[in-house]
C-alpha cells in the first residue's frame, strides 16, 4: 500500500516563490519589451522628423540660390536686345508673377510650371536668329486631373531649358533646340535636346551647378518617383525627365501629408 506524497510547508514556499519570482521576470521583461519597441518608434519618428527638417532646410537652400540665378539670366537676356524689350518685358512679367507669387508654394500645378517654362523660352528666343531651328511641342492631355493639381515642383523644368540655349551651337547650319512637353497617363515629362556648341562643351559642364541642384531637388521631393536622364550622342545633348505624379500623390496621400 502506497503512502500519500506529503510536501512540506517548507517545500509549498519555496515553489510559490520561484513562481511569483519566475512570472514577475516574465512581466517585468514584457514591460522592458514594451516600452523598448516604444522607445525605438519614438526615436524612428524623431528621426524622420529631423530627416524632413534637413531636407526642408537643404531645399529652400537650394531654392534660394536657384531663384536669383534665374532672374539675373532673364535680365541679362533683356537688356542685350533692347529692340524687342517690349516684348520681352510682357514675358518677363509673367515669369516674375509665377517667382514672386506661385512658386511661393510647395508645390504648383503642371500647367502652372509649362506655362512659365513657355515665357521662359519666348525670353530666351530673342537671342536667336529668326532662321533658328527652335522647336517647341507640347503633347498634353489637359484633361488629366492631376494636370491642374498642386504637386509639381515649381522651377522644375529651369535648368534644363535654361542649359539648352545656353550650350547650343547657335552658329552651325544644323544648330537646333528641341523642346518637349508631355502630359498622359498622370506623368509629366520634359525632354529637352540641342547640338552642343564646340565653343561651350557641356560635356565638361553637365554636373554643373544647375544639373546637381536639380537631381538633388528630385531625389528630396519625389525619392523614387521619377527619372531623370541626360547624354549626348553624335554631338547632341538629350535630357529627359519623367516624374510619375500619380505615385507620388498616393505616397503623400498615405502618409498623411
Amino acid at each position: 500500500m502506497e503512502l500519500p506524497l506529503i510536501l512540506s510547508p517548507l517545500l509549498v514556499y519555496s515553489a510559490v516563490c520561484a513562481l511569483l519570482v519566475s512570472l514577475s521576470v516574465i512581466v517585468y521583461l514584457i514591460i522592458r519589451l514594451k516600452k523598448s519597441e516604444h522607445e525605438k518608434q519614438a526615436l524612428k519618428y524623431k528621426y524622420q522628423d529631423i530627416k524632413e527638417k534637413y531636407n526642408r532646410i537643404e531645399l529652400e537652400n537650394l531654392d534660394s540660390r536657384l531663384n536669383p540665378h534665374l532672374f539675373k539670366n532673364i535680365l541679362n537676356s533683356v537688356q542685350s536686345h533692347a529692340y524687342q524689350t517690349y516684348f520681352a518685358l510682357d514675358k518677363l512679367s509673367n515669369v516674375l508673377d509665377y517667382i514672386l507669387y506661385d512658386s511661393r508654394s510647395k508645390f504648383v500645378t503642371p500647367k502652372q510650371e509649362v506655362e512659365f517654362a513657355l515665357n521662359l523660352i519666348e525670353i530666351n528666343k530673342i537671342k536667336l536668329s529668326p532662321l533658328f531651328d527652335l522647336k517647341v511641342k507640347l503633347k498634353i492631355n489637359e484633361n488629366e486631373p492631376l494636370y491642374h493639381q498642386h504637386l509639381l515642383a515649381p522651377f522644375i523644368s529651369t535648368d534644363l531649358i535654361e542649359n539648352a540655349f545656353k550650350h547650343a551651337d547657335l552658329q552651325s547650319g544644323g544648330a537646333f533646340i528641341s523642346v518637349i512637353f508631355e502630359f498622359n497617363d498622370s506623368n509629366f515629362k520634359l525632354t529637352v535636346a540641342n547640338k552642343v556648341s564646340a565653343k561651350s562643351p557641356i560635356s565638361k559642364e553637365k554636373s554643373g551647378f544647375g544639373i546637381e541642384t536639380l537631381e538633388q531637388r528630385l531625389k528630396i521631393i519625389y525619392n523614387d518617383h521619377f527619372k531623370f536622364d541626360h547624354f549626348i550622342e553624335d554631338n547632341v545633348y538629350i535630357a529627359h525627365l519623367k516624374i510619375e505624379l500619380l505615385e507620388y500623390k498616393a505616397k503623400m496621400l498615405a502618409a498623411g501629408r
